[in-house]
């Protein structure tokens, strides 16, 4: 494999599991933990602290946690609150275990705009929509929307990890449905004043 194939896989790979964080901050971390330790990947020593027991049994009870209190009503939106931050920290270092072998000001800087802008739009989009669902539907609607949350994260996790060049194309798609979504939002708020 060539240099800049190499990149870009590593970028697809690292842009993906940032948008996954962007759905559930645990999924990710979780389903790369259990990969390391069922050995279904190999991993460099960057990673290798992730197929430890210790990582497994955190991950597994964050996202079970995390899982569980998006089924809540307004503890959701809470969480929400809570979770735009942290989706950008972990998209950010996900982004950035990618990239062992460039300088580390290129490897930092990429991360941030990345991995932690992505992690962090698809966040900040979901936190709106669930908003929206909970003055709608005073907060029963957002069970379906914590489902899908939690499909989305699970499937772009796998996506990112055996095929990243889907990954990158069902995030890129995800980019155009909110910023549509969006476009249409403003234009309808617009017409009405």
């Amino acid at each position: 494999m060539s240099e800049l194939s190499t990149f870009l896989v590593s970028a697809f790979i690292g842009v993906s599991l940032a948008a996954a964080t962007g759905f559930r901050i645990f999924m990710p971390l979780f389903l790369l933990s259990l990969g390391c330790r069922l050995e279904l990947f190999q991993v460099g020593n960057e990673l290798a602290w992730a197929g430890s027991p210790l990582v497994l049994v955190a991950t597994s009870i964050a996202m079970i946690l995390e899982i569980a209190g998006y089924y809540i009503p307004f503890i959701d939106n809470i969480l929400d609150s809570l979770s735009i931050p942290l989706a950008t920290i972990a998209g950010t270092l996900l982004f950035a275990i990618q990239f062992t072998d460039i300088s580390p000001f290129f490897r930092w800087a990429m991360a941030i705009i990345a991995g932690g802008g992505t992690a962090a739009t698809i966040s900040t989009a979901l936190a709106g929509t669930r908003a929206a669902s909970s003055i709608g539907t005073a907060g029963f609607g957002n069970f379906m929307i914590s489902t899908m949350e939690t499909i989305g994260s699970t499937i772009l996790t796998i996506l990112a990890i055996f095929v990243p060049f889907m990954a990158i194309i069902v995030v890129i798609g995800l980019f155009y449905f909110f910023w549509r979504f969006g476009r249409e939002q403003l234009n309808k708020k617009l017409k009405r004043t």
